[in-house]
């Protein structure tokens, strides 16, 4: 884009719009100095986001590839519903089913760090609706299959 005859290359600026300049200068540092940094713990989910989406946008599969990876590594009781509704947003089905996974595994604790309240999609909400649903037929279904092997026990 800066070398190739674009408008970027002659332009005394270049907006990059809904990304924050920590995330633009993270994809300076991997395209110059092959370096990937998140930063600092906290925010590292978000950062990972921008930069994914950068990637994406210039075209740079393996800054893509590691910035997958380090959102898969992010998933936590107040991350998940972010990502979640983020991977759903980015149509990212392994990080989507990751998350999904990890909130029916966790939801004690998701909904202890505020994940709940963080949830602003409807289709992920309903989405997160029908795996609990999922969840208690099954258990019902093990109980009933419980409660019938009690039975042949007792009549045996």
């Amino acid at each position: 884009m800066f070398g190739i005859g674009m408008k970027e290359r002659d332009a005394a600026e270049v907006t990059v719009p809904h990304i924050d300049p920590a995330s633009f200068t993270a994809l300076i540092d991997y395209l110059l100095c092959d370096k990937f940094d998140l930063g600092e713990e906290e925010g590292r989910a978000q950062r990972a986001l921008d930069l994914r989406e950068l990637a994406q946008m210039y075209q740079v599969p393996r800054l893509e590839l590691l910035c997958a990876q380090a959102l898969q590594e992010s998933v936590a009781p107040a991350t998940a519903v972010p990502l979640l509704e983020a991977a759903h947003t980015m149509g990212d089905g392994r990080l989507l089913a990751q998350c999904r996974r990890y909130v029916a595994d966790h939801a004690a604790e998701v909904r202890a760090s505020g994940g709940v309240e963080q949830l602003r999609d409807l289709g992920v909400a309903k989405g997160l609706l029908g795996d609990a649903l999922d969840q208690v037929a099954e258990l019902k279904g093990a109980m009933r299959e419980a409660d019938l092997e009690k039975v042949r026990a007792e009549r045996a």
